[in-house]
């Protein structure tokens, strides 16, 4: 990833929002076929780790040997940045469109799980993360299926954790434009009906 100085993103905790609120990961792996990539929703664990789960159709954990680099691709808010946002064109007309965008780029390698215990667990903590945040008290819980259907449908997927090595992180919120260009933009954002990037470019240093 291209990664100006001005647009690193090193804060762990908004890192760790980034992923949150944009859970559908993206796991790019090489095999002998070519590039392989799935969107998969993933989750990390208290050390760093990455669970998730594949479909057992999923060609990727026959065609990924254990221990291969991936690289897990997250991406958060973002939008088209017009140069009529910029009071400064307005002297110069010295600006041009550009995108404003968070991601973070994860690798680390790959390991896959077949049995019924670690596939369990992958699906009970995408569960109570996901189930939690939409239907708070009332949310569903695997005991909720039937003993039997929840094993039929354990047995058709294979369970995966990433062990991270490296993380990447990019933020770019205009902290390239003097102020007066940052608050054209953010406020143009907000009118274009983008709240969540423009808050995230209102409070990025």
């Amino acid at each position: 990833m291209y990664l100006p100085e001005h647009f690193k993103e090193v804060d762990p905790a908004e890192i760790a929002q980034i992923i949150s609120s944009a859970p559908l990961g993206c796991i790019i792996a090489h095999t002998v076929e070519g590039l392989v990539a799935n969107h998969v929703p993933l989750f990390i664990d208290k050390i760093g780790d990455v669970i998730g789960h594949f479909a057992l159709a999923n060609e990727m954990h026959r065609l990924v040997p254990a221990g291969t680099e991936v690289l897990i691709v997250f991406r958060g808010v973002d939008g088209y940045v017009s140069p009529n946002y910029y009071p400064s064109k307005k002297e110069h007309h010295g600006a041009v469109p550009t995108w404003n965008y968070q991601a973070v780029h994860l690798y680390g390698t790959i390991t896959f799980q077949h049995d019924v215990s670690s596939k369990r667990a992958a699906v009970g903590i995408l569960t109570r993360a996901h189930e939690r945040a939409v239907n708070g008290d009332g949310a569903w819980h695997m005991a909720d299926a039937p003993a039997d259907y929840m094993t039929e449908m354990l047995d058709k997927i294979v369970a995966f954790r990433v062990a991270v090595t490296r993380t990447i992180a990019k933020s770019k919120l205009s902290q390239n434009r003097d102020q007066p260009d940052r608050d054209g933009a953010i406020h143009g954002m907000r009118n274009a009906g983008y709240e969540a990037l423009a808050e995230k470019m209102a409070r990025k240093d």
